[in-house]
């Protein structure tokens, strides 16, 4: 098996699931529309609404799980398969600003290439985003799960604000997916070189 999948194949596969076929979940793709740090959509004309089954599978015991906790709250993908060519304009769009750091070099491959990470908030019952200190894509350090505690003792952070990202990274854990130290918004659904060595990624 090819260790590449074009974007428009990826329809036609049964590795593949769309993010309307589940249940539950909230969707914006930021990078779809003109609602991101580079001010324009990257997406079209192709269709990224996708994961990895694997993921989507993962993504349906997030949502299984928040309905026991938090009755009302929903999952809102902000961003899940993001093909090559598309990590290869982030990246370029960063070139020389010192923010590359925010992004995995397209050389060695994103795992929201392969379909199996996902930028990720909640919604709650009212269908508002909840207040997790920053916003999708603050490219700062106030972003950053490693440096919470700091933010806390210093007033820059709240405690509710870390309230609403522990809850949205203990749904994530206990369905397999992993976060990382400097985004609140981000998870790798199970081991980054897995996944690089034994899934295919999308071009």
């Amino acid at each position: 098996m090819s260790l590449t999948v074009a974007s428009e194949d990826i329809a036609g596969s049964p590795e593949f699931r769309h993010l309307a076929s589940i249940d539950g979940i909230a969707i914006d793709l930021r990078y779809a529309s003109a609602n991101n740090f580079v001010g324009r959509d990257l997406y079209s004309p192709f269709d990224c609404a996708w994961l990895h089954r694997d993921a989507a599978d993962a993504l349906g015991k997030v949502v299984a799980w928040l309905k026991q906790r938090r009755p009302g709250y929903t999952p809102l993908v902000l961003d899940a398969l993001r093909p090559q060519r598309v990590q290869q304009q982030l990246w370029d769009a960063l070139e020389g600003t010192g923010l590359q750091m925010y992004l995995a070099n397209p050389v060695r491959g994103s795992i929201h290439s392969y379909g199996m990470a996902l930028d990720i908030t909640l919604l709650d019952e009212s269908g508002r985003e909840l207040d997790m200190g920053t916003g999708f894509d603050d490219m700062t350090n106030l972003s950053h799960p490693a440096l919470e505690q700091g933010f806390l003792l210093s007033g820059e952070l709240t405690e509710a604000q870390l309230a609403n990202r522990r809850l949205l990274r203990e749904g994530m854990l206990q369905a397999g997916f992993f976060g990382i130290n400097t985004e609140w918004w981000h998870f790798d659904c199970g081991d980054r070189e897995l996944v690089r060595a034994t899934y295919r990624r999308v071009l």
